[in-house]
């Protein structure tokens, strides 16, 4: 139930947690908390991510760049532990002055170079490597029209149904309707999509599918919120096709696996500093990373 006594303050003030599952990372102001300073491995590209869906776009990007021989798009993946604040570190707050995961630093040329927020790392590297992002303008603007579809919809889904469903300490009817409402429109949208096309952007596997897969094939997958049932998933049959045929993809099975801390330990990897660590990691590695 909720306070239906409850009258907004003419000024909100930022005076209690909120109680929510992730209270103690909210807070109304930006900048770092605390001094720590970011690892730097040898390879031309550090990534410091946790195995959400907005990290998991950038292991997967990043895997299915290696598997078609592009040996630049070599990378450490450090663990980020938003839960613990990791986030909020100030060489942290360089990379993205936003505080998200993931976030990018490009040392491979003479200056290094910080990309932040998941859909423009995943730009930045189709456009480096020349992959994965269509050069035909009517291709490319499909492609970034369903990427930036994604970007725009995630909010609602995540921070909207997947907080009130799952993470808010009160169950708000009117809350949870209403993101129910939006988020079963959007897979609907893409539904749509995805019955007259094979991938999002057309024929062709692309970034716009990189970024979707994550948090609407984890979804229809049950992966996500224990809200498979509830938003009646099944009925989407063309998104589950769609995703089916993802998951068959060797790099994305590896990309979701790296910076992954929850789960089936046999398919978490905290951390990945080189291609070797897929094959070499135990259950020793796992427990001290």
């Amino acid at each position: 139930m909720t306070d239906s006594n409850y009258t907004p303050p003419k000024v909100w003030t930022w005076n209690k947690a909120n109680g929510g599952q992730f209270a103690s990372i909210n807070r109304p102001i930006a900048g770092p908390t605390h001094d720590k300073e970011l690892p730097v491995g040898r390879h031309p590209l550090q990534l410091y991510s946790l195995a959400t869906p907005n990290g998991q776009k950038v292991t997967i990007m990043l895997e299915e760049l290696l598997a078609l021989g592009h040996s630049g798009a070599e990378y450490d993946a450090w663990l980020i532990k938003i839960g613990d604040g990791d986030q909020f570190g100030s060489g942290f707050v360089e990379v993205n002055p936003n505080s998200k995961i993931p976030a990018l630093m490009d040392r491979s040329g003479p200056k290094p170079i910080r990309v932040f927020e998941s859909g423009s790392i995943l730009v930045y590297l189709a456009e480096k490597f020349g992959a994965f992002l269509p050069t035909d303008p009517a291709k490319r603007a499909e492609c970034l029209s369903w990427l930036f579809w994604q970007m725009g919809s995630a909010p609602y889904l995540g921070g909207g149904f997947g907080h009130f469903y799952a993470y808010a300490p009160t169950k708000i009817e009117y809350a949870i309707d209403r993101f129910a409402m939006e988020t079963k429109r959007q897979l609907d949208v893409l539904d749509r999509r995805l019955a007259e096309a094979e991938y999002l952007g057309g024929d062709d596997y692309t970034i716009a599918d990189i970024a979707v897969f994550p948090w609407y094939g984890g979804l229809v997958k049950g992966w996500q919120y224990g809200a498979a049932e509830f938003l009646s998933v099944q009925d989407y049959t063309h998104i589950h096709r769609w995703a089916d045929a993802i998951l068959e993809r060797p790099a994305v099975k590896r990309g979701r696996m790296v910076n992954r801390v929850s789960g089936d330990p046999s398919q978490q990897l905290h951390e990945r500093h080189d291609a070797s660590d897929f094959e070499t990691r135990t259950q020793d590695k796992l427990a001290a990373s």
